[in-house]
C-alpha cells in the first residue's frame, strides 16, 4: 500500500505543540500528517487504506538503545523465557515440558529475562530439581550476572570434573569430594558464565537466520521499531555479523539496527579496533544496518560488573593507560563509541582519561556516552555534559533492586540511576534494556520501571522524587534514544 490512514485512535505524539491527536497519514512507510479524524481524512482520506483503531492507543516506534538483538537472534530459538512468569512452579512445568521435546545433543537454556524474586516462592529451582526433571537432557540456567546452574547432564558436556580449575573472577561450587555440583558463580566476573554457555550447540547458519527473524517479529510485537546492538562478549565480528548482514541483503529486516563493535581480546583491545577500523568507516552501512561504532566494552582493564550482591571490584591500575590509547584511537578516527560503567567510582577514572585525551585529540562534537551508570553522582552527570556525551540508562534495577538495597540501602536505592538528575543537566539520555542475558527485552517492563518505580519482584524503589511521567519516559524511548545512533529516522516511525 502506498498510503495508510489510521483514524479513531488515541495517538501519543510526543510534540509538544502537539502532545496527542485523532489521527495519522503514512505514505511510502513514513509518517505524513497527525491531526483530527477530520483533517487527516480530508487531507488523505481519497486513495488510502483506512484502519479504524476503535479507540485504541498509538505511540511512536521504540528504539531500545542497549540491547543485543544480533547475538540474541543468533540464540532465540534455543532459550527458553522466563520472563513475566510468577511462579516458580509454573517455570519448571515449562522447563519440563521444553526437555521433554528438544532433541539431542541440543541442551535447555533459560538465559536471562527473570530474577529469582518475581516468584511467589522467592528462589530458584535447585540443582537436585533440575536434575530430576531432566536426567539426560543438559539445562542451563543463567541467573542475572550473579550465577548459573547446570544440571549433571550439562556438566558432563561441558566436561567438568573435580579437575577443573575456578577460572580468575569465578568460582565452580563443589561437594565435600571436590566434585562440581552444577553451580557456577561469578566472583565477581561474569565471563565463567558466558563461557559455559558457549559450550552449548549452535544452531545451522539457516536455523540463526530463522531465530533471528522470530525475535526481531517478537520485538515488533512489544512496539521496538529500531535498536542499538551493544556488542558481546563472543560476538565476533565480521564472523558473527554475517547473519544479520545476509538478512539485510535480503530485505528481511524488521528493525532498524546500528551497532558497535565489542572489543574480544583481552590485551589486544588496540589492536581489534586499529583491524576494525580499517574494514569500517564511522557510520558505515544505511538506515536498516548502520556501524554505530566502538563498545561496549573498550578495555578488559574498564570492565566493572554490576554484581550487587558482591563488593563493588577494584579495578586495576592498568585500566588508565589501556583506556587511553584505545580512545585516542578512536577519536582519530572519529569512531563514536560507548562503555559499560555501572559504578560511580569507575566514571570518575574513566572521565578522567576522556579528559585527557579530549586535551589531546579534541572530541570535536563526537558521539560518545556511558552506559548504565547506576550509583553516578551530580558531579560526573555534569563532567559528562561538559564533554558533550550522553547516558544510556537501562532497567537492570528492576531485577537486581532487591540485592542494591542488601548491600547499599533504601535511601541510596532511591535515585539509582538517577534519571531525573541527568535529564535536568540537559545529558542526553537514552533508555534501554540491556536484553536478553539480564533483564528482558519487553520495554513495556522498562517503561513501567521509570514511571513506578517498582521491581519485578514488586520491591517500591524509587522515591517520588525520581519517577517519570508517563510522556517522558516514552520520550527516552523516541528522541533521546535517537541521539545514541545518530539516526533522526527514529523520531517518524510507528
Amino acid at each position: 500500500m502506498s498510503t495508510l490512514v489510521i483514524r479513531n485512535a488515541r495517538i501519543t505524539t510526543l510534540d509538544p505543540q502537539q502532545p496527542h491527536a485523532q489521527a495519522l497519514a503514512v505514505q511510502n512507510g513514513r509518517i505524513v500528517a497527525v491531526g483530527s479524524d477530520e483533517d487527516i481524512m480530508r487531507g488523505w482520506g481519497g486513495e488510502a487504506t483506512i484502519v479504524d483503531a476503535q479507540g485504541r492507543r498509538i505511540v511512536p516506534g521504540l528504539n531500545d538503545s542497549h540491547t543485543h538483538l544480533i547475538r540474541g537472534g543468533l540464540n532465540y530459538n534455543l532459550e527458553l523465557r522466563w520472563d513475566g512468569l510468577r511462579s516458580l512452579a509454573d517455570a519448571m512445568a515449562m522447563l519440563k515440558a521444553q526437555v521433554d521435546r528438544t532433541p539431542a545433543p541440543q541442551w535447555v537454556r533459560v538465559v536471562g529475562g527473570f530474577t529469582a524474586t518475581q516468584f511467589t516462592e522467592k528462589r530458584l529451582p535447585s540443582l537436585q530439581e533440575l536434575n530430576d526433571i531432566a536426567p539426560d537432557t543438559p539445562v542451563f540456567l543463567l541467573h542475572l550476572y550473579d550465577r548459573a546452574l547446570l544440571n549433571r547432564a550439562a556438566l558432563r558436556a561441558c566436561g567438568y570434573t573435580r579437575e577443573t580449575p575456578d577460572p580468575p573472577g569465578g568460582q565452580i561450587v563443589r561437594d565435600s569430594l571436590g566434585n562440581p555440583t552444577g553451580l557456577l558463580l561469578a566472583k565477581p566476573n561474569a565471563l565463567i558464565l558466558y563461557a559455559t554457555l558457549a559450550k552449548g550447540p549452535k544452531l545451522p547458519v539457516e536455523y540463526q537466520a530463522n531465530s533471528t527473524r522470530h525475535f526481531m517479529r517478537e520485538l515488533n510485537r512489544l512496539g521496538i521499531t529500531s535498536v542499538i546492538d551493544a556488542g558481546g562478549g563472543f560476538q565476533n565480528y565480521p564472523e558473527d555479523y554475517q547473519v544479520i548482514e545476509q538478512l539485510h541483503r535480503d530485505d528481511q529486516l524488521t528493525v532498524r539496527i546500528a551497532y558497535n563493535l565489542f572489543t574480544q581480546n583481552k590485551g589486544s583491545e588496540v589492536s581489534d579496533f586499529r583491524g576494525w577500523s580499517e574494514m569500517l568507516q564511522p557510520r558505515q552501512g544505511d538506515d536498516l544496518l548502520r556501524h554505530n561504532g566502538a563498545g561496549e566494552m573498550l578495555v578488559f582493564s574498564a570492565a566493572d560488573f554490576e554484581l550487587f550482591n558482591e563488593p563493588r571490584p577494584e579495578l586495576p591500575p592498568e585500566l588508565e593507560p589501556e583506556l587511553h590509547d584505545v580512545v585516542k584511537l578512536l577519536v582519530e578516527k572519529r569512531w563514536p563509541f560507548r562503555i559499560h560503567a555501572t559504578y560511580d567510582e569507575s566514571i570518575s577514572r574513566i572521565l578522567d582519561v576522556y579528559e585527557q585525551v579530549n586535551r589531546e585529540v579534541p572530541f570535536d562534537g563526537l558521539h560518545w556516552f556511558i552506559d548504565h551508570a547506576e550509583t553516578i553522582t551530580p558531579r560526573n552527570i555534569e563532567r559528562i555534559r561538559a564533554l558533550n556525551g550522553g547516558i544510556a540508562v537501562q532497567h537492570r534495577m528492576a531485577y537486581q533492586g532487591e540485592a542494591f538495597v542488601q548491600r547499599y540501602g533504601v535511601q541510596a536505592a532511591r535515585h539509582t540511576p538517577p534519571v531525573k538528575r541527568m535529564l535536568a543537566e540537559g545529558v542526553p539520555v537514552g533508555a534501554g534494556t540491556d536484553a536478553t542475558r539480564v533483564a528482558s527485552y519487553n520495554p513495556w517492563v522498562a517503561l513501567s520501571w521509570l514511571v513506578t518505580g517498582r521491581t519485578v519482584g514488586g520491591l517500591a524503589l524509587y522515591g517520588d522524587e525520581n519517577l517519570l511521567e508517563r510522556e517522558q519516559a516514552l520520550r527516552l524511548w523516541t528522541q533521546g534514544s535517537a541521539w545514541f545512533s545518530g539516526d533522526e529516522a527514529v523520531k517518524g516511525t510507528l
